[in-house]
């Protein structure tokens, strides 16, 4: 039994560390459909290979590259992205990586990934589609009944985004404490449909990545249009969360490091989101051979 065990690990690691002809973003791609928004789950870690990060623009747009050896995607495209500016930001998160390569940190890189690879092959409309539907399920319209003090924090922090939302792009948005979720109007999706249309692929692929990270379309919506912090969109996503450790504690580094990830996985796709949707180039480079 241990030997088999040891067999089977001892080919994992050789299929990660052997050689490969085409350098790819991520080792090993695994497509992984039940999670839509993001379509490739990064492998763990690898050992850095490279020493040099630099960008140049090619016919399709911004390259990666590490050397000399241009970045692929793991269905071998060639890596490619439309912006300057995120070309720069994901050059980056290569450059930062240390003695190992820490895939599972490189949000932007997973995110570009999906946008070249389209794993699920889904339309622009599937996209918003999703996105979209998230408003049936949306943290900050689920209510609780009691306590009484935790019923008061959510209407205090919930109801003015609500109602921001409301205002911003005229539509309803109810919240409810049933089990069923709140009643939210046709016309509602239908404004907020047409709106994520203004998007391109890419920030779609974005926005939707934000939206599975705080459950919340309307958080979402607070970030895109920078109405919100970061920081504030994670807390309130958070907020029974919050209000439970603040009663009863939290285990030890758990709590921060949780908080953390979160933070981390919110920015890097909202930066991918405005990063997407400019046209704008950076006329000086950050990173240079």
């Amino acid at each position: 039994m241990w030997r088999s065990c040891l067999r089977l690990r001892d080919a994992g690691r050789r299929l990660l560390n052997q050689p490969r002809g085409a350098l790819t973003a991520s080792v090993g791609p695994v497509p992984t459909p039940l999670s839509p928004a993001r379509a490739y789950v990064p492998p763990t870690e690898r050992k850095r290979f490279y020493q040099n990060v630099s960008i140049t623009q090619g016919e399709g747009g911004f390259e990666i590259n590490l050397d000399h050896r241009k970045l692929r995607t793991p269905q071998a495209k060639l890596f490619t992205v439309p912006s300057e500016a995120l070309a720069i930001a994901v050059a980056t998160e290569w450059d930062s990586q240390q003695d190992t390569i820490k895939f599972y940190t490189m949000h932007l890189t997973t995110l570009c990934n999906t946008s070249l690879d389209n794993p699920t092959q889904r339309t622009k409309d599937q996209l918003i589609q999703a996105a979209v539907k998230f408003l049936d399920t949306d943290t900050i319209c689920y209510r609780v009944e009691e306590p009484a003090t935790l019923v008061e924090l959510q209407r205090n922090e919930w109801d003015p985004i609500i109602e921001w939302a409301e205002k911003r792009y005229d539509v309803e948005i109810s919240s409810s404490t049933s089990i069923m979720g709140p009643s939210i109007p046709a016309r509602t999706r239908d404004v907020l449909a047409s709106h994520l249309a203004s998007y391109n692929m890419w920030a779609l692929q974005g926005i939707e990545f934000v939206v599975t990270q705080l459950k919340s379309m309307v958080l979402t919506l607070g970030l895109t249009d920078r109405h919100l912090t970061v920081e504030q969109a994670v807390l309130l996503s958070r907020l029974e969360e919050e209000y439970q450790i603040q009663k009863w504690g939290n285990i030890e580094w758990a709590h921060d490091y949780e908080l953390q990830e979160l933070r981390a996985r919110t920015a890097a796709g909202t930066l991918f989101v405005h990063l997407c949707s400019e046209s704008a180039t950076v006329k000086h480079k950050l990173l240079q051979q």
